[in-house]
């Protein structure tokens, strides 16, 4: 009963003077808003690059040509690259965690066809790449095969180069690629922005063998992407590639590899690195206002305790204990800020909704982030009316009586 009664009478005080509490207690509700929202969008960009991180394939790895030095200066990633058809050959018959893998061949080169021209990148690659990648057609069928054998001269377009070269038209024409002509055989499912912004749909695959040969010449192919057989396995998948790289590479141990393996999970972490970072500077930035809303509340409980020092030693003569003023104060102050942490809680929804809704920019709130956030605006509020409270309950009765 005697804490709903300091509740009652803590909540009669604060509405004696609405317009100053509800001024009060907007640095807290400012302050709130702004900590689930910055939160939310650094978590909603976290996510997203996740989800496009997701999109490049299942399970995926990927072996990159290594680097080389001359003269003690290092070249960096990429300048050496001896991968050929027998590294890829050598890894399906060595490599027993691996369940696809292709080579990738890559250039770029100007398309002519349909309603003009467009540049964009080849990929040469085996019939198993969309299922490293995860990326179904949307019209028509991909190479089989024999294609892959027989070199043949046919190609399956992104989006992006459909929309260029046949709006509005069938894509399933010639085009031609360096003065080579090809056939569309079909047309890739939408895929969307990759996580380093570049559009996975502005591509066009053709069989590994025809694209080495007809259009780029040579026997190295660009790098090998490969797909585990299960999430728990990649790790030892990883593993199982490098060894037999260092053994179709001939390097002896002790030596540096010539290549570098990378798995989706490794491409995640360095990609999602800055969008942490960024989310906890975005949270302490607004943290920081939720500050400025306690030395407000601290400030405006100055100011009643000033005004209210008669009321107090009227008290404090017929009876009333120094704990019982400061626990009324103090739940004030609370009060007061858990009023205003539930009304920024409410904004930062309505902020978030309007943000996913009519914005490109994605917010996603955690709940612990909210309750992260009201719990530190009641600490907030203890902590800064503490002082206030403790003066109140140290006044003097005759004082404060004499008080005008």
């Amino acid at each position: 009963m005697k804490i709903k009664k300091i509740l009652k009478a803590a909540i009669k005080s604060i509405l004696k003077s609405r317009m100053r509490s509800l001024l009060t207690a907007l640095g807290i509700i400012i302050g709130v808003a702004a900590v689930v929202v910055m939160v939310a969008i650094g978590d909603g960009a976290q996510q997203q690059v996740e989800q496009q991180i997701a999109a490049l394939g299942t399970n995926m790895i990927i072996i990159f040509p290594g680097s080389s030095s001359s003269g003690g200066i290092n070249r960096g990633a990429g300048s050496i690259n001896r991968f050929t058809m027998d590294d890829v050959q050598k890894i399906k018959d060595g490599a027993s965690l691996i369940q696809y893998v292709s080579p990738v061949i890559r250039t770029t080169a100007q398309i002519i066809g349909g309603a003009g021209n467009w540049n964009t990148q080849i990929l040469g690659v085996a019939t198993n790449y969309l299922d490293i990648r995860d990326w179904p057609l949307s019209a028509g069928s991909f190479f089989t095969d024999r294609d892959v054998l027989s070199r043949a001269k046919v190609a399956v377009l992104g989006q992006t180069v459909v929309n260029n070269l046949f709006p509005n038209q069938d894509p399933g024409q010639q085009i031609r690629i360096r003065n080579v002509p090809f056939i569309v055989i079909g047309v890739l499912s939408p895929k969307g922005q990759s996580a380093m912004g570049s559009d996975n749909d502005d591509v066009v695959l053709a069989p590994s063998t025809t694209v080495l040969d007809r259009l780029v010449g040579g026997r190295y192919i660009s790098y090998i992407q490969a797909s585990a057989f299960s999430t728990d396995q990649i790790d030892q998948a990883q593993q199982q590639l490098t060894a037999v790289m260092r053994q179709a590479h001939h390097i002896k141990p002790g030596e540096d590899d010539d290549f570098t393996v990378r798995n989706q999970a490794d491409i995640t972490a360095a990609a999602t690195a800055t969008s942490a970072v960024l989310t906890i500077l975005l949270g302490s930035v607004a943290g920081v206002s939720l500050i400025v809303g306690g030395i407000g509340i601290m400030n405006i409980m100055l100011v009643s305790v000033t005004e209210r020092t008669r009321e107090i030693g009227i008290r404090l003569s017929i009876g009333a204990r120094t704990s019982d003023i400061l626990v009324q104060f103090l739940t004030e102050a609370l009060v007061l800020s858990l009023a205003g942490g539930l009304i920024g809680i409410l904004l930062s929804f309505g902020i978030t909704y309007i943000l996913n809704t009519y914005t490109s920019q994605a917010a996603y709130i955690k709940p612990q982030i909210v309750l992260l956030a009201f719990s530190f605006a009641g600490i907030i509020g203890v902590f800064f009316g503490f002082y206030p409270a403790r003066k109140a309950a140290n006044l003097n009765p005759i004082d404060a009586l004499r008080y005008e």
